[in-house]
């Protein structure tokens, strides 16, 4: 079943990098993170409202319990270090070509392995490893088709932005992990919205009145669609994290399994270059997934 809601997820995670992509093109980076986080809280807090006014019940699907103050902590740390990938890859997402920022943050999941093996002491068959194995190889084979197009780390801040914000997001799974094993899924996920708002708001202040005169902002429809596609995508994932047989390891792995919608939007939409070669290597991605079905 957690095989199943991870692959929903990454489903509506997918479509979510096109709506960043297509949200930041020419446009300020603060502006289009803060609305899209102010969508997600403005989703959840009539949740919040009916489950603090008896309407929505314990044992419901959508029922947010109250917090300790111990445990709004733990989300708040979670969300400081989620909005710190964010960021970094947003500016990634701007600069960079949608076929070169997907794969490169899929490889993640290594990270995240490494410390599943280690914090969690997760065990997988030999399906899982060789599927594991076989997708986080050719995700960075991914990583490497970015010096064909001029982009290296030597000369390219962006291409650093997108692996620090990889890195962060590989943290952020494990915390999840962590936190989802004493707290509620949709408690984690609705606190989490409103602790986006929280700390975007005044950076988002300070941000635009310090630099009034750089990239303006444009509205655009997508930018609320940001926030919604996050919302589905983070319930299946948070819902599948809470299965108690579920391993983070494949989780986070199957999840990054997203990066074939952008892809092919990518290639058909924007005419990215090296689009063959980053197929064939999509291709190996997908072999990947089948194993660690199989597994």
């Amino acid at each position: 079943m957690w095989l199943i809601l991870t692959l929903a997820s990454a489903f509506f995670l997918g479509f979510y990098d096109i709506l960043k992509k297509v949200s930041l093109k020419e446009n300020a980076v603060w502006p289009v993170l803060f609305f899209g986080a102010l969508t997600s809280s403005i989703i959840f807090l009539p949740l919040l409202l009916l489950s603090n006014s008896g309407v929505l019940e314990a044992g419901d699907m959508v029922f947010v319990p109250r917090l300790t103050a111990r445990e709004h902590w733990m989300v708040l740390l979670k969300t400081a270090i989620v909005l710190t990938s964010w960021v970094f890859n947003y500016f990634a997402l701007k600069h960079l070509p949608l076929t070169i920022v997907t794969p490169v943050r899929a490889t993640g999941p290594l990270w995240t392995l490494i410390g599943a093996l280690i914090i969690f002491g997760e065990q997988l068959n030999f399906y899982q490893w060789a599927g594991l194995l076989v997708t986080l190889f050719f995700f960075f084979r991914f990583s490497t088709v970015g010096k064909l197009e001029g982009l290296s780390f030597r000369n390219n801040k962006w291409m650093w932005f997108v692996i620090i914000g990889t890195l962060a997001g590989a943290v952020s799974a494990l915390y999840d992990k962590h936190i989802l094993r004493q707290m509620d899924r949709v408690a984690v996920q609705a606190w989490f919205s409103f602790y986006q708002v929280a700390l975007l708001l005044p950076i988002l202040w300070i941000v635009r009145r310090k630099r009034p005169s750089r990239t303006p902002f444009f509205w655009r429809w997508t930018i609320p669609l940001i926030g919604l596609f996050l919302v589905i995508a983070d319930f299946f994932y948070f819902y599948a994290i809470s299965e108690p047989e579920s391993l983070i390891s494949v989780i986070s792995a199957l999840r990054r399994s997203s990066v074939i919608v952008p892809f092919v939007f990518g290639a058909l939409m924007y005419g990215e270059k090296n689009v063959k070669k980053k197929a064939v290597y999509l291709g190996g991605i997908l072999v990947g997934i089948v194993l660690l079905l199989l597994g």
